[in-house]
């Protein structure tokens, strides 16, 4: 199981929101390639990038800064969201070394989008799915649909998405444990990898994880943890390794 770091940029500086609020940042780099490199040095095989500012206006607000990343790091998986609401902004993530683009609102807003783009852009597309009390949010979480995260998640596996990332939004930058039990129900529904994201605090959220990763948990995505030292990166991802292989 992978545990992937996050790379929140919002007016180029790298920040954790709690509950998504971006009224409630917390600053931790002025540098999100520096955040990057540091990242990869402790051993991150994957990095999750989000464009903040994109995700609420609707259109890419710190592509510069991701592609410079993808440019610095061309042998890491990048995955990228944030104002991805088109196909010539996937093209151009894409073009600039990007791995895989995952779409947020407009998967739940105009879910025919996903399965056109799934054709387009074969292996390339995450949709994010992110959730409260089992209904999913849009627009930088500021607004909540009536659609449910389970069945919206079987949609799109037909469509053809390479993964689900999942987020309680309710955790998200809490620090008060992942939602394991949410997780496992989730990937019950599909057979897709899933990724798990928001609460992740300490050791023992890897050791939950890996208990249940062989129902089709791909790997996880922590954010504050890491940045303020409750979660050593580089200790979790070997236990990861650990736990996951035996």
């Amino acid at each position: 199981m992978l545990l992937i770091p996050a790379i929140d940029i919002k007016e180029g500086k790298c920040v954790r929101l709690r509950q998504g609020d971006m009224n409630d940042a917390t600053i931790y780099g002025d540098d999100p390639v520096a955040m990057a490199d540091r990242w990869i040095e402790a051993g991150a095989r994957r990095l999750h990038l989000v464009d903040l500012d994109g995700a609420t206006s609707g259109k890419p607000e710190n592509a510069d800064v991701i592609h410079k990343i993808a440019e610095t790091h061309p042998s890491i998986p990048i995955q990228v969201g944030g104002g991805i609401r088109d196909e010539d902004t996937i093209q151009a993530y894409l073009d600039a070394g990007v791995n895989f683009v995952i779409i947020g609102t407009r998967a739940v807003t105009t879910p025919h989008f996903v399965s056109d783009v799934c054709l387009e852009f074969p292996g390339h597309i995450i949709v994010g799915l992110d959730a409260k009390d089992g209904k999913l949010a849009t627009e930088g979480w500021s607004k909540l649909s009536h659609h449910d995260a389970f069945d919206m998640a079987h949609r799109f596996e037909d469509d053809g998405v390479a993964s689900i990332i999942f987020t309680d939004i309710g955790r998200d930058g809490m620090m008060n444990n992942v939602n394991v039990d949410s997780t496992v129900e989730l990937c019950s529904h599909i057979t897709i990898p899933v990724i798990a994201s928001g609460g992740i605090t300490n050791l023992d959220d890897i050791k939950a994880l890996c208990a249940v990763a062989d129902e089709g948990i791909e790997g996880a995505i922590s954010g504050r943890a890491i940045y303020e030292g409750s979660l050593d990166f580089k200790e979790a991802q070997a236990l990861a390794d650990k736990l996951c292989s035996s």
